[in-house]
């Protein structure tokens, strides 16, 4: 469109500069044509570039724009325009008036002159990463090597005023600045995606970000990752989840989140010997919203008009935490039929004959993914953590205290958060939260009140990870002038939990080869729950202090047990490792032992794509979709020819 548009202006120069003469004059050769006029400098008057550290402009410009109007319709200065809102304020207004020194040069002497290319390239460096963190390609107008100029060539500095602004302002700080800053604000989803993606591609070494599937309108569940190897599951490194607005309306937890991804990132850059102690021992994963299109419903009301339960289901209307595998009842049942097993409890087949949501299926393929140690879902609407189990053991009773053979472990859990938080360790009871104060801030859920399919249960019962139930204000929606003291109240104790993921103990089962063996058990004598080694043969087992009897056995294995001390005030772990030998079972022997430890037969998430497409579209419309980014629309919304140039090419 800009080609066409420019080789239209031209033939119409072309025509209005043709010679104007009479026939008899054409006729005796004395006809003088018109020459054309030679450009001179101008004033600038493109809004978005008005603070520019000059007045006067020269068209053409650099991009071949021969005026104002075809400047200010091109898709070039679209960008400009809104390229502040789309990185959320970084290297702004810096991108912004290096773009402008591109469209609107400086003019001297009706000459133009070419910003500098030393310019270019420092923004560049410093920049690149907030394009690829929303997946759009470096702009090709901001080419260094195009459209600039060293110095000597002759060159100007477009952010030579805000240079100095900065060193005023360095010099005005105050001493006790705050090393992190963050933005209190609620996030739509896309700024969402935006934010995840830009800290992902700011602490690249530390950092990703990946999904996990899609809600039931197509949006992606994002997940941000910290390690110091971002990507792979490293031996006897832990696994931890926190995953926020499981229910739409409950979006405390999601902001949370987006500010804990932004603040592990800028403090292990600052060298925090805390965080970075934490990243680089620990492989942690934040999914800040599980249920994106409860949280448009919600986010509709705002937090002003927002109800109880505006938002609270997803599209489908189903409550996500109550849409997981019921296997709390099916453990009772088993008591009752005197047999104990309460860990990896296989997912019943008359579960999947239910309506069950994507965003639960997703979760659920995830966990099988990665093997998780220790995790928490954000809620709101009270003031308290809460642990497992959250299914009564007498259904008809709602309020009995029903806890899991690990309920030690599950309490100091618990008080590791509530401890820590100025509010839930306050004795008051006229306070958000107060009916807790009594027991510390926590609670055990059946206690408090009973439901099934939750997903804490679930994670307890169906793999190795324990997962609390925080309550994180009795707001389910807070304004924005809250969030940052939620921000304060919460921050020590999200993170003093995560260090939890280091209690107890940990090593590796073998075979006398050195082998690592998938799948073998490890049992603590007294404590009726199992965990089972990873790919590679290394385990987790969350323990307080105490002496505990430890057993590693396996299919085909002899068993073996070590006896254990673990002090009060660990910081870390204990190693425990143990060697097995092969022993020769019968053929009796090998039926039964491998049949405790298969798989239900009908699985249907071993081959659950959670990518697939819930919603129907017209033909077509997903892979249109699927092709644009979130940004495409605006500048589809203005007309004119699209920015293709802005699309990453896929290798």
């Amino acid at each position: 469109m800009i080609t066409f548009v420019f080789i239209l202006n031209t033939v119409i120069l072309l025509a209005h500069c043709a010679p104007r003469c009479d026939p008899e004059e054409e006729a005796l050769g004395t006809c003088k044509t018109e020459q054309p006029e030679k450009p001179t400098c101008t004033s600038i008057d493109l809004g978005y570039c008005d603070d520019l550290p000059y007045a006067k402009t020269l068209f053409p410009n650099l991009l071949e724009q021969r005026n104002r109007d075809e400047a200010e319709l091109s898709s070039e200065y679209v960008l400009l325009s809104v390229i502040e809102t789309l990185l959320k304020g970084e290297c702004n207004p810096d991108l912004r008036l290096l773009g402008c020194s591109i469209l609107a040069p400086k003019c001297e002497n009706n000459k133009l002159l070419k910003p500098c290319t030393s310019v270019c390239e420092r923004l560049k460096k410093s920049c690149l990463h907030a394009f690829e963190g929303i997946e759009m390609a470096w702009p090709y107008f901001l080419d260094c090597d195009r459209f600039f100029a060293s110095n000597e060539e002759g060159c100007f500095n477009p952010l030579e005023h805000l240079t100095d602004q900065i060193d005023v302002a360095v010099e005005t700080q105050p001493s006790e600045m705050p090393s992190t800053f963050l933005q209190f604000t609620h996030h739509t989803y896309s700024q969402m995606i935006s934010i995840l993606k830009r800290t992902a591609a700011r602490c690249s070494q530390i950092s990703r970000t990946y999904g996990i599937g899609r809600s039931h309108e197509g949006k992606e569940l994002l997940v941000i990752e910290f390690s110091d190897n971002p990507g792979q599951h490293e031996l006897l490194e832990p696994e931890f989840k926190y995953i926020a607005n499981i229910h739409g309306n409950e979006v405390l937890g999601r902001e949370l989140l987006i500010y804990l991804a932004q603040y592990l990132c800028s403090e292990y850059r600052l060298g925090n010997e805390r965080i970075q102690n934490l990243i680089n021992s620990t492989r942690i994963h934040l999914l800040p919203s599980m249920n994106p299109d409860g949280y448009e419903v919600a986010s509709e009301e705002g937090p002003e008009q927002n109800g109880w339960t505006s938002g609270r289901q997803n599209a489908q209307n189903l409550d996500l935490n109550r849409n997981f595998p019921d296997l709390t009842v099916l453990l009772y049942q088993m008591r009752r039929g005197k047999r104990q097993k309460s860990d990896h409890i296989p997912i019943p087949e008359s579960y999947w004959w239910g309506k069950v949501a994507p965003e639960t299926k997703a979760v659920m393929k995830w966990m099988r993914t990665v093997p998780f140690v220790l995790s928490a879902s954000l809620h709101g609407g009270d003031l308290v953590a809460s642990y497992p189990f959250d299914l009564s053991r007498h259904p008809l009773d709602e309020k009995v205290f029903s806890p899991t053979p690990d309920d030690k472990v599950f309490k100091a859990l618990a008080k590791a958060y509530a401890a820590v938080h100025p509010l839930m360790s306050e004795k008051s009871e006229n306070r958000c939260g107060g009916k807790f104060a009594k027991s510390g801030g926590i609670v055990n859920g059946a206690e408090w009140y009973s439901f099934a399919g939750g997903m804490g249960d679930y994670n307890y019962l169906g793999s190795n990870c324990f997962e609390l139930t925080l309550e994180m204000g009795c707001e389910k929606y807070p304004a924005e002038d809250e969030l940052y003291t939620s921000w304060q109240e919460h921050k020590e104790p999200l993170l003093n939990f995560m260090e939890m993921v280091h209690a107890g103990i940990k090593g590796i089962v073998k075979d006398e080869h050195g082998n690592g063996i998938k799948g073998a058990r490890i049992s603590v004598r007294g404590i009726g729950h199992d965990i089972l080694t990873a790919e590679d043969g290394d385990y987790w087992r969350l323990l307080t202090p105490g002496v505990y009897i430890v057993s590693a056995h396996a299919p085909g294995y002899t068993k073996m047990l070590k006896k254990i001390n673990l002090p009060p005030n660990m910081r870390k772990a204990g190693r425990v490792d143990f060697s097995l030998r092969k022993v020769v079972l019968e053929p009796d022997q090998f039926d039964r032992l491998f049949k405790e430890d298969t798989q239900e037969q009908y699985d249907p998430l071993a081959n659950y794509d959670p990518y697939e497409q819930t919603q129907s579209r017209e033909p077509g419309a997903e892979e249109e979709e699927e092709k644009k980014p979130w940004w495409w629309g605006y500048f589809t919304m203005v007309g004119g020819n699209p920015p293709t140039w802005l699309l990453k090419r896929q290798n």
